[in-house]
């Protein structure tokens, strides 16, 4: 019985052994580049959200404390074509769609006060200032008396304390609101300038730690 021949039938030509033996085997050379992997990309396009929401924060944050006044005549426009876009789609709903007859006239009534509030908030930037001050302040006020009734009547609701206490303060901010829409609109518009600047500013440094952390990361990963 004859043993078959190892060698191979094809000519020394064909041999590229010898080319394979040349490369060495761990030359950088001829290492295939790194793709880039999803984890590297997430956290480099992470750092650059976080960076540029730090940025407008700042900047608008800026522009609140230098210019209040224009800040609020802004922010009472928008509460006016806020309030003009509600009552639209309200009086819509009132007379396009199959509810009751009281669901219509509360909504139509709802709607067209909206509107006149609305069309008297472009009166003057004071008109809409008392409009967006009162606004808030009854929201305040309806939200504190809910969270505090709510509280008081869930013994088992957690941090139950906190959550009265948290009621109690956002009532008494609606009745001070109310009480004096000009100047605590004011107070509300330097606290929120601050606010911002002081959200832009630790932002801006978390992009900053978060893109040290993400050149720290392997390509591939």
């Amino acid at each position: 019985m004859t043993e078959a021949s190892s060698g191979s039938s094809w000519g020394p030509e064909f041999d590229d052994r010898r080319a394979h033996a040349t490369r060495p085997p761990h030359d950088d050379r001829y290492r295939e580049p790194d793709l880039e992997g999803p984890l590297h990309a997430l956290s480099k396009a992470a750092w650059q959200v976080v960076l540029l929401t730090g940025v407008a924060s700042l900047i608008l944050g800026v522009l609140v404390l230098v210019w209040p006044g224009a800040s609020l005549f802004a922010a009472g426009i928008l509460f006016g074509i806020y309030l003009l876009i509600s009552g639209v789609f309200q009086l819509v709903s009132a007379f396009g769609t199959h509810k009751a007859t009281s669901l219509r006239v509360l909504a139509f009534i709802s709607g067209a006060l909206s509107i006149v509030l609305g069309l008297f908030c472009f009166r003057g930037p004071m008109q809409s200032i008392l409009l967006l001050a009162l606004w808030i302040g009854i929201g305040w006020l309806i939200r504190g008396i809910t969270q505090t009734l709510a509280a008081a009547s869930d013994k088992n609701m957690p941090a139950r304390g906190w959550q009265i206490f948290l009621g109690v303060v956002t009532f008494v901010a609606g009745i001070v609101l109310i009480d004096s829409p000009f100047r605590s609109v004011a107070v509300l518009t330097l606290v929120g300038g601050i606010w911002l600047v002081a959200v832009g500013v630790v932002e801006i440094i978390t992009a900053i730690r978060m893109r040290g952390r993400a050149q720290q990361l392997p390509t591939s990963a």
